[in-house]
């Protein structure tokens, strides 16, 4: 559902993170608007969202089918049991200690590189009718240029472009993918520098078809006023 959904404006909300249009930002309630803002936090995204969704979220069964909902059960059984024989044998303080700073390192690092993969400055996204895959997966799927120990570390994740075009290909042929043919020569990199500047764009701007940050949304706000009462 992701990767047939990833940039279409009309189906947010399967597996990406949560991102408003300027015009849905402006026209949102305050209480909206003060989510919104907590979401997109670095340290609620990285931090705080990471434990939520490993440890709570995915830990209630879904609604897919009868045979996903046990194995989700199976597995919280599994995961009581082996909490209750670790704390037994190194006490509740020690196991939660470093269960919930391995949880949090993982979690955020995990969140982080599915964030900057599709959260950059010249991401894609388009409406329905202008939606399209192969241009989702090339442009909207970042192809982050990670150092090789970091590469070899994330399995290749880095090559996420190819990744979305073609998600059969296994992840140690991703480069060889990229590297053999022409066309994505044409996807620009992401360098490790380059993505921290990423957490600094919020809302994506239908105008500029660029991911912006506040201040520049506030900067169109006023011109949006400003030809307004131009207008009138």
């Amino acid at each position: 559902m992701h990767h047939g959904t990833a940039g279409d404006l009309d189906r947010r909300g399967k597996g990406d993170v949560w991102t408003m249009t300027v015009q849905e930002y402006l026209q949102s309630s305050r209480r909206k608007r003060f989510a919104y803002r907590i979401v997109r936090n670095p340290i609620v995204l990285l931090l705080i969202a990471p434990l939520v969704l490993f440890v709570v979220i995915q830990r209630i069964p879904s609604t897919q089918g009868r045979r996903e909902r046990h194995s989700v059960w199976w597995m919280n059984l599994t995961v009581v049991c082996f909490v209750a024989a670790m704390s037994w044998v190194f006490g509740l303080k020690a196991y939660l200690l470093i269960q919930l700073t391995v949880t949090m390192v993982a979690g955020a690092g995990g969140v982080w590189m599915f964030y900057v993969q599709h959260q950059f400055e010249d991401a894609y996204w388009e409406h329905g009718d202008n939606w399209d895959y192969t241009a989702a997966a090339l442009q909207g799927s970042s192809f982050y240029k990670l150092p090789g120990i970091l590469q070899w570390f994330s399995g290749n994740i880095g090559f996420h472009h190819v990744h979305h075009l073609s998600p059969r290909i296994p992840n140690y042929n991703l480069q060889r993918c990229h590297d053999a043919d022409p066309a994505f020569s044409q996807v620009k990199p992401i360098t490790l520098r380059a993505s921290l500047r990423t957490l600094a764009l919020r809302l994506w701007d239908e105008k500029t078809k660029k991911l912006i940050g506040y201040e520049q949304m506030r900067q169109r706000r006023d011109e949006q006023r400003a030809e307004a009462e131009h207008a009138g």
